[in-house]
């Protein structure tokens, strides 16, 4: 598949330098931390130059860095973020067209959502390998069909988080869920099409959710191949 044709970027003349940006020939110091091409196409002209990248928590499933970057017009700003290590959420299809959800209590937000099962990948684990653990440990079953449909950033304008999603098929329920202390959630099923429905009208707002839900639509209605 072709590269998509770009608009031209046209960027303000930075004139002198002032607060906002580095004189010539100032030293700045890059680290390994942070975006340093911006685009996955070659040359990008809105790619943004890490000057210098600091953690400022490390926790156990975040890492939040302040750094300091050149904008493609030369002003000099500070950038905010999260590191993740990344998701997969698994989108469970029983038999009989309804899928398994989870009801779960989510602190930043105080209330209780309704959500796909989903969780963060563990080091070293393969993508395919964390959607199985999961299914199993959240919902006790455990499917013979698996079909990666893609993935999306849930968060770009402060996170590097990635989600893989996963459609789960031929599914038998083998045990009780097994989740770690203090994880937990409510298992039950509907049909998929409440799914939408719930989107539609904001019963659902957890934004994982409700792309697994178009993109179930549009895999049955075949016209979502996967990869």
């Amino acid at each position: 598949m072709s590269e998509p044709r770009l608009p031209p970027v046209l960027l303000p003349d930075s004139g002198a330098s002032g607060s906002g940006s580095e004189s010539p020939g100032e030293s700045t110091s890059a680290t390994a931390h942070g975006p340093t091409s911006g685009s996955i196409f070659t040359g990008d002209p809105l790619a943004e130059q890490t000057l210098e990248s600091h953690s400022v928590y490390n926790g156990v499933l975040l890492r939040v860095y302040a750094d300091r970057v050149r904008a493609p017009d030369g002003h000099i700003s500070q950038r905010e973020y999260v590191r993740h290590p990344g998701a997969v959420v698994v989108v469970p299809l029983l038999d009989d067209g309804q899928v398994l959800l989870e009801r779960q209590y989510r602190y930043p937000l105080r209330r209780t959502f309704i959500e796909f099962p989903a969780g963060k990948i563990d080091p070293g684990e393969s993508l395919l390998a964390c959607a199985q653990r999961e299914l199993m440990e959240e919902t006790g079953y455990h499917a013979d069909q698996w079909l990666h449909l893609g993935g999306f950033h849930n968060a770009i304008g402060y996170s590097d988080e990635k989600i893989e999603v996963f459609l789960a098929r031929e599914l038998v329920h083998v045990s009780d869920p097994r989740t770690d202390a203090g994880e937990v959630l409510a298992v039950f099923s509907v049909p998929w099409e409440q799914v939408l429905d719930w989107a539609r009208d904001g019963t659902v707002t957890d934004v994982k959710t409700i792309v697994c839900g178009y993109w179930l639509e549009r895999y049955l209605a075949g016209d979502w191949i996967g990869r």
